[in-house]
């Protein structure tokens, strides 16, 4: 096989993989917009946290995110880059991104995170749910946070030295991310008869939202079969072990297996997306090709 400009050839000491240069693009910004969009949620505490640790903790918690979405958007602006014209044009509908393209020029991480549009975001919903509170927070991190630190361990041995090496690096920081979380579940859980109602409440709301994490889509099948992707039925198991072992720590009750909601991978959100993309583009967008 030879690459060629629709196709990456991933090498590995025991076999080749083909992987359409689309689909490797898809899988990228999958991985990116939920770094992006969960840092940008908890950056909103920023000032606003309950005790001036648990601030700044979440504060730097934010940062490790969105540097995580960064290193992720730099390597989707090089892939994008290197797809043929005709295939650029059908990956965005955001007009501002199709005049870049039409003048020919290329995009960088910036233009990611700020110039798409909601239906051009793959993040899964459960990242975008509003905080409400302190309780909705850490049961938001913690579900994600399980599932991150699987996801990234399973990145370790991609076929695709780039994502290995996001992998490695981030797994440092998503270990204490999972362990603050899990740590706030069992204090707040196990706490005051409010704090384990408040906790309770969070948990049975954002349960419906967990199911799209570990349910692949057509991008993530085809991210797995070429050795460069999670697998995520096997994350699902060890996702749900770790949380049902936390949830029983914190005296709070596992939700029961239901419908789920799903649609973020595929550019189908909530409202919640629209506002964090007004707030978080807003000077972009006001104010073109500004720099600092």
């Amino acid at each position: 096989m030879n690459q060629n400009s629709e196709n990456k050839i991933l090498s590995t000491p025991n076999s080749q993989f083909l992987i359409p240069n689309s689909i490797l693009l898809l899988y990228t910004l999958q991985i990116a917009d939920n770094a992006l969009i969960i840092g940008h949620r908890i950056s909103e505490w920023c000032g606003h946290g309950p005790i001036l640790e648990q601030d700044i903790a979440a504060t730097n918690i934010a940062l490790d995110h969105l540097g995580q979405a960064r290193s992720l958007y730099q390597y989707a602006a090089e892939q994008f880059n290197a797809l043929p014209a005709e295939d650029k044009m059908k990956m965005f509908s955001s007009t501002t991104l199709q005049a870049k393209l039409t003048a020919n020029e290329n995009i960088d991480e910036d233009d990611l995170a700020y110039l798409r549009d909601g239906w051009d975001f793959h993040n899964v919903l459960l990242v975008e749910q509003n905080n409400k509170d302190w309780a909705y927070t850490v049961v938001r991190s913690f579900f994600y946070d399980a599932f991150n630190f699987f996801f990234y361990s399973a990145l370790l041995n991609s076929a695709d030295t780039t994502f290995a090496a996001i992998a490695e690096k981030s797994l440092k920081e998503v270990t204490y991310h999972l362990r603050w979380s899990s740590e706030w579940m069992i204090r707040l859980g196990d706490g005051t008869e409010e704090s384990h109602q408040r906790m309770q409440d969070a948990v049975d709301y954002l349960w419906s939202y967990t199911g799209e994490m570990t349910t692949a889509n057509e991008t993530d099948k085809t991210a797995f079969a070429s050795g460069i992707g999670a697998d995520l039925a096997a994350i699902k198991t060890a996702w749900k072990e770790k949380v049902s072992a936390v949830i029983n720590e914190s005296s709070l009750a596992m939700p029961k297996d239901a419908w789920m909601q799903h649609g973020g991978k595929d550019g189908s959100h909530t409202e919640h997306l629209g506002y964090i993309l007004a707030e978080m583009q807003f000077m972009q967008r006001a104010y073109p090709n500004m720099e600092w």
